[in-house]
């Protein structure tokens, strides 16, 4: 009888360990799935529309060249490390989807209150080179010099890695009232003489 109980004992203390185990699991199990759904309910946006956003700004600023075509090729790179504290966004307009040259961009994002704004400050016009230094060629170079150049080739390169976006060119037609575009081209506010 004695042995009996404690059989019962040794199979009740092992139910409590496996109950403890898989109680455990769940709990990690939802606690995963909580911050999942946190990270893609905050207001992030989705890479997609954040290159249709940015290539909504490149239209309305005058930046991409015309075209007949109604698909365009992008890729994109989010550098939140080179400008501490600031985001870049690199976004590359391809010629064609197969050809390895096309405009890079740095457009930088802030928030004004619930507004995102695309702050385009530089472009270049591009070939991928195996010949130069940075695999990049600069046909038109952008402003700011080497240290400019080495930033859009980096990203350029981080961008060859991805797949490209095919965007219909009516996407970026579309006025987001979310969203602003400036650029260093706007006219700037004038000094007052004192």
């Amino acid at each position: 009888m004695r042995r009996l109980a404690r059989l019962k004992l040794g199979k009740s203390a092992h139910s409590i360990d496996e109950v403890n185990r898989l109680a455990m699991k769940k709990m990690i199990l939802i606690a995963f799935l909580l911050a999942f759904y946190a990270s893609t309910s905050c207001p992030q946006e989705q890479p997609r529309q954040l290159v249709v956003h940015a290539g909504h700004c490149l239209v309305v600023k005058g930046f991409l060249p015309s075209s007949r075509a109604k698909i365009l090729s992008f890729g994109y790179f989010l550098d939140e490390k080179s400008y501490p504290g600031d985001k870049v966004l690199y976004v590359v307009n391809f010629a064609s989807p197969t050809r390895s040259n096309g405009l890079v961009f740095a457009i930088f994002l802030t928030r004004d209150g619930d507004h995102q704004v695309f702050n385009i400050q530089n472009k270049a016009s591009f070939v991928l080179s195996k010949e130069d230094v940075h695999g990049v060629s600069f046909v038109d170079p952008p402003l700011g010099g080497t240290w400019t150049q080495g930033r859009l080739a980096s990203a350029i390169d981080q961008i060859e890695e991805q797949p490209r976006l095919a965007i219909p060119v009516r996407d970026f037609l579309a006025v987001d009232a979310s969203s602003s575009c400036e650029s260093y081209t706007d006219p700037q506010p004038k000094r007052s003489d004192r």
